[in-house]
């Protein structure tokens, strides 16, 4: 064979390489239910009637850019594929078990159950509640395209959690909601609530229309005795190629007579959470966001110092660091959150709570989680 004819057939086999992975890529976005939903007319109407959205996407209250320059661009995926040290514990994080009864036979506690991350079982008023429940092991639409969690065992498994009153996501991103653990608590869960938009999802994943509640930002519902609001955040959204800021985002607050909670979902610091604080608080705890940052993404990820005074500024009695502690998904070390977030708490006077995956942390106690477990692990 002459070299022209075989220079031609690498470069034949080349493109025809490229051009199957290309397909094979396009064909999974399009037949994959990991991706979620599309968006009708009537409900690109509700959208537009939510004050929130412009041109085809959500906004933030704040002006917020994510817009990156090819050089920028470059340089993250170096840094990504150089990695940091201690990126990951030394060893699989052990948990702590959930008796399943006990969950069951509790009508009168006020109990916050961490999963890792920020995926939380809640006890209150007598329901039980599940928050972002990213249960899966890779937070991508793909085993292949994310590392696994830090943990091989959660407190609890899907298969033998009880009866779940109702779900709440804050936003569509696959490290806060999973189609695969959607798909395995379907028969046990009564009521979703979700961001604006996001119920499209739900419904291509063949989730009954009565049970699917969708809010905007400040919108009140009722779950028994429970007060339920949808308060702002500064984030984004998206599960594919082309569908960025297509639903809401945000954060959730839960009331009773004698207990008050904000899971702060995710989100870069600004003013929306004096605002939340002055309307709802105080809070008896703050779930709040700390981890996944950096600087060139800070309007949407706060930093470890920001999330300790985002805790001030919506009068958390108690605050509780999450978004760490089961994924890399930023380049930092996996403890720079927790132990830069507890230096400024201390600082700022706030009290803070760092249980182990599993610990619950049960309102009005004299003694809440304070170990520093992660240091077992480095």
């Amino acid at each position: 064979m002459s070299l022209r004819k075989t220079l031609k057939y690498i470069s034949f086999s080349i493109l025809s390489v490229l051009a199957f992975i290309v397909i094979v890529g396009l064909l999974f976005i399009t037949l994959s239910p990991q991706f979620g939903g599309t968006h009708t007319e009537e409900d690109i109407k509700r959208y537009t009637a939510s004050g929130h959205y412009d041109e085809g996407e959500f906004i933030n209250l704040t002006t917020t850019t994510m817009d990156m320059n090819m050089d920028s661009i470059w340089s993250t995926l170096r840094e990504f594929m150089a990695g940091v040290p201690n990126d990951r514990p030394a060893r699989n994080i052990e948990v702590l078990s959930m008796e399943v009864g006990d969950v069951v036979n509790n009508d009168t506690l006020t109990r916050v159950t961490w999963f890792g991350h920020s995926a939380f079982l809640v006890e209150m008023a007598g329901k039980k509640i599940l928050l972002d429940p990213m249960l899966g092991d890779v937070p991508a639409p793909h085993p292949w395209l994310g590392q696994s969690r830090y943990s091989k065992e959660l407190p609890i498994s899907i298969e033998d959690m009880p009866h779940i009153d109702a779900v709440f996501i804050s936003h569509d991103h696959y490290d806060h909601l999973d189609y695969e653990s959607i798909e395995k608590l379907k028969g046990k869960v009564d009521q979703y609530y979700l961001p604006l938009g996001v119920g499209a999802h739900f419904r291509a994943w063949g989730i009954p229309e009565e049970k699917i509640h969708e809010l905007n930002w400040w919108d009140e519902a009722e779950l028994g005795n429970i007060k339920l609001a949808f308060t702002p955040s500064r984030h984004f959204s998206g599960r594919g190629l082309t569908d960025r800021n297509a639903t809401l985002w945000g954060s959730w607050v839960l009331i009773t007579e004698k207990d008050r909670l904000y899971f702060s979902g995710d989100g870069g610091y600004g003013t929306h959470f004096k605002e939340i604080g002055e309307k709802y608080g105080p809070f008896d705890l703050g779930m709040m966001e700390c981890g996944q940052y950096n600087v060139k993404w800070a309007q949407i990820h706060m930093l470890p110092e920001e999330s300790a005074q985002a805790a001030v500024d919506i009068n958390a009695k108690l605050m509780m660091p999450i978004h760490w502690g089961a994924f890399t998904l930023a380049l930092h070390s996996w403890t720079d959150p927790v132990v830069r977030v507890k230096k400024k708490a201390d600082e700022l006077n706030m009290p803070i709570s760092t249980p182990r995956i599993g610990e619950p942390i049960v309102l009005h106690q004299e003694k809440y989680p304070i170990s520093s477990w992660w240091e077992n692990y480095l």
